[in-house]
């Protein structure tokens, strides 16, 4: 399996032959308003340029998208993406909404089970946008949120967690498919007055914790508005827990590259 970085929480996953399109964001650099109410709000989205021709990121075998939110499907992604590339969506709802921008092969994920794809498993988590307070306060904007993971016998079980805190949805995804990858959108992302709604330093370890023997690859940083942890700190912290050797903090249009070291584990 390989792994690319792009921008935010926009990945190329290369797995069991197909190239998956994860959470696009595709729109040039400042293409629109940064997110009201929400951390430097003055700034505009997205914060970075494309590390890869946008040309690269449409020649894809399927696109996954966990949820509608402006910085994981952008208008530019509804606009030039090919429309008969299959999309996975997390719910009846989000595939309407994207069948509606004209796409002819939308996917729901199953509630339950895995949804099967040319041989790749691919299973909807469970996940929240932020604490049980962001929820209270702002829970209609946050909407429903969900992480995936990835299985086929020749290839690491990779979990993306999404957009998501820690929370007991994250734990059990853990428990369930004991994966060997894990991608956590940790960029510390602020609502002043609220908190955090996705992971911070402390989620990180929390995750860190709960899954000793996993790889950990930390994405959506630098590149929205509310995103205030930077690569550099996250970097020091790591050193300081001793987990720089665990989780890889990987720069927009870097890759990584995993094996399968564990038998796969039947969920």
């Amino acid at each position: 399996m390989q792994l690319t970085q792009i921008r935010n929480a926009t990945l190329l996953v290369d797995y069991a032959g197909k190239t998956l399109l994860i959470d696009p964001l595709l729109a040039g650099r400042g293409a629109y308003p940064g997110f009201a109410g929400t951390a430097n709000s003055h700034l505009a989205n997205p914060l970075v340029d494309l590390p890869v021709p946008l040309a690269t990121l449409l020649d894809v075998d399927a696109v996954v998208v966990t949820h509608l939110h402006l910085d994981h499907w952008d208008e530019t992604a509804r606009r030039v993406l090919p429309r008969g590339l299959p999309v996975f969506a997390q719910n009846g709802a989000d595939a309407d909404a994207i069948r509606a921008d004209g796409f002819t092969d939308v996917r729901p994920l199953a509630a339950d089970g895995d949804t099967p794809f040319d041989g790749i498993r691919i299973a909807r988590t469970g996940g929240q946008h932020g604490s049980d307070a962001v929820m209270a306060a702002i829970g209609a904007r946050m909407g429903e949120v969900s992480g995936i993971v990835l299985r086929h016998p020749d290839e690491p079980t990779l979990y993306i967690a999404g957009d998501t805190v820690w929370n007991a949805h994250v734990a059990a995804a853990l428990e369930t498919y004991d994966p060997d990858v894990v991608v956590l959108n940790c960029g510390d992302a602020q609502v002043p007055g609220l908190g955090a709604i996705i992971m911070d330093l402390d989620d990180v370890g929390r995750v860190a914790r709960a899954a000793p023997r996993a790889s950990i690859v930390a994405s959506h940083l630098e590149a929205v508005n509310h995103c205030v942890l930077s690569r550099a700190d996250l970097r020091a912290w790591l050193d300081g827990q001793g987990l720089r050797a665990r989780v890889s903090v990987p720069e927009d249009g870097e890759a990584r590259t995993f094996q399968r070291v564990r038998e796969l584990r039947p969920a």
